[in-house]
């Protein structure tokens, strides 16, 4: 864990005991600081007394002992409606922190990269840390990506910490500056938690904080809040005496300065040269335009903290993707068995049709209420669709009134099973067996990973199933 000594023998309250809550009131209790912890939910606070926790209702106790509250970053403290706690703590002139603010105290003389935006931090933050580590440096991958900072093994000086970012945990971390900070998008998402759009945008590029020379600014510019940041960046550095760098990224076309995708190829013309350093169709866990545009941004800051062409281009061609998003996960006579469970709404479903062609598409489960409004105009990509769940009917409907080709088939066993089957006897180049539900798995699954996995393993079955018998399979 990380070594929060500093902290011995201070008050220090931990406000919510969810997964980083918990990890940070552990760190914390081993470094000797003396913890309060506090939750509304009374079945949190219970499971913290029983590891011997000291549970300190901090609505009601005199916080004027306290050095500082670590938030949890999913409890509102401005908007929509601040919770009473932090309004007693602030009246009482104590800072709210989260957990990576502790840690930016604690590893000062190791390195950060992070990363923020509305899509794709996640695969961007796991490809730099692939990236990263092939290279051989040593690295901690975690943040909003799932795990808790605070119980990383530090790094100290020739460390790097690269973090994903939530636009809760950028207001409530004060302690860190980015040397590389990477903006990928900003579409609306959590506007009541941030008063509205422009909150959520100040929210997001809260990133850049204290940057100066020597530190980059890595901007997606192919959305107009973002690009509304890049000019203002960029102009800032214009009169300031001590700037950051900043470089654009796209996946839409040139960029001058910047790290781009253009006619199949991902383009380097942060030294103006405008090189050609690879094929995207070279990196096959990063198809897509989003995709892209998270292969620009891993690339600048990859290259920013120097790491080599070569080392970067050939870390993204056997980086195997994230688990549940666009996962290729089998290939059958050329068709692909792609495990996109975690998209479980319509947004998220159409960043995967809009990637492959032609489609054997499995979808269904516990309909959200936008239900598949949006995909209509990804209908022609669609050979034959194959439902499974609650939603069958009404998704069914739906595709009846698009003209889409579908079965209903209940179960994902069923499903996978008649969309290979159908996939490789049409034998269509491209063809793609895509699990990408647009729905909630909780009808028939604990959860999106538990019908990710078995939707891998039908697909693996198979490909078993076809192998020809002693070959290696692919």
């Amino acid at each position: 864990m990380i070594d929060l000594s500093r902290l011995k023998g201070t008050p220090v309250a931990v406000m919510g005991l969810g997964k980083s809550g918990l990890a940070t009131a552990a760190a914390l209790r081993l470094s000797g600081a003396e913890v309060w912890v506090w939750d509304d939910n009374p079945a949190s606070r219970a499971k913290a007394e029983a590891d011997g926790f000291q549970v300190v209702d901090l609505s009601t106790a005199d916080l004027s002992a306290l050095a500082t509250v670590v938030w949890s970053p999913g409890i509102p403290h401005t908007h929509p409606a601040p919770h009473p706690v932090a309004e007693r703590a602030r009246a009482a002139g104590i800072d709210l922190v989260c957990d990576v603010d502790l840690l930016g105290r604690a590893e000062q003389d190791a390195a950060f990269i992070g990363i923020t935006g509305t899509n794709g931090k996640s695969t961007t933050t796991t490809l730099i840390g692939h990236i990263m580590a092939a290279a051989g440096r040593p690295i901690r991958v975690g943040g909003n990506l799932g795990t808790p900072v605070l119980s990383f093994d530090p790094l100290g000086g020739g460390g790097t910490h690269i973090l994903e970012m939530s636009s809760y945990q950028l207001e409530l971390t004060g302690s860190i500056t980015f040397d590389v900070a990477i903006l990928l998008n900003v579409t609306p998402d959590h506007l009541a938690r941030h008063g509205g759009m422009d909150g959520y945008v100040a929210a997001k590029r809260l990133i850049f904080r204290g940057q100066s020379a020597g530190h980059t600014a890595v901007i997606g510019v192919d959305d107009e809040p973002s690009r509304r940041v890049f000019a203002d960046l960029t102009a800032a550095n214009l009169t300031a005496a001590s700037a950051q760098r900043v470089w654009p990224i796209s996946a839409r076309g040139p960029v001058a300065g910047g790290v781009y995708a253009a006619d199949g190829g991902l383009i380097d013309d942060t030294e103006g040269r405008a090189e050609r350093v690879a094929d995207l169709a070279s990196f096959p866990s990063l198809l897509g335009a989003h995709n892209w545009q998270n292969a620009a941004a891993a690339y600048a800051a990859c290259k920013a903290v120097g790491v080599p062409t070569a080392t970067i281009v050939q870390a993204m061609t056997s980086f195997p993707g994230l688990a549940h998003r666009q996962q290729l996960v089998a290939t059958v006579n050329g068709v692909r068995f792609v495990n996109d469970s975690k998209a479980t709404n319509a947004d998220a479903t159409e960043k995967a049709l809009a990637t492959f062609d032609p489609i054997y598409w499995v979808l269904g489960g516990q309909a959200k209420d936008t239900g598949l409004a949006g995909l209509e105009g990804y209908m022609g990509r669609v050979r034959h669709a194959f439902l499974i769940g609650e939603a069958q009917e009404p998704f069914a409907a739906w595709l009846t009134a698009q003209g889409v080709a579908h079965t209903r088939c209940g179960t994902l066993d069923i499903a996978t099973t008649k969309a290979a089957g159908l996939a490789l006897a049409e034998g269509l180049d491209g063809a793609c067996v895509l699990l990408s539900p647009a729905c909630a798995s909780w009808d028939q699954f604990a959860n999106f990973e538990k019908r990710g996995e078995a939707f891998s393993t039908y697909a693996a079955a198979i490909a078993a199933a076809r192998q020809p018998e002693g070959s290696e399979g692919e």
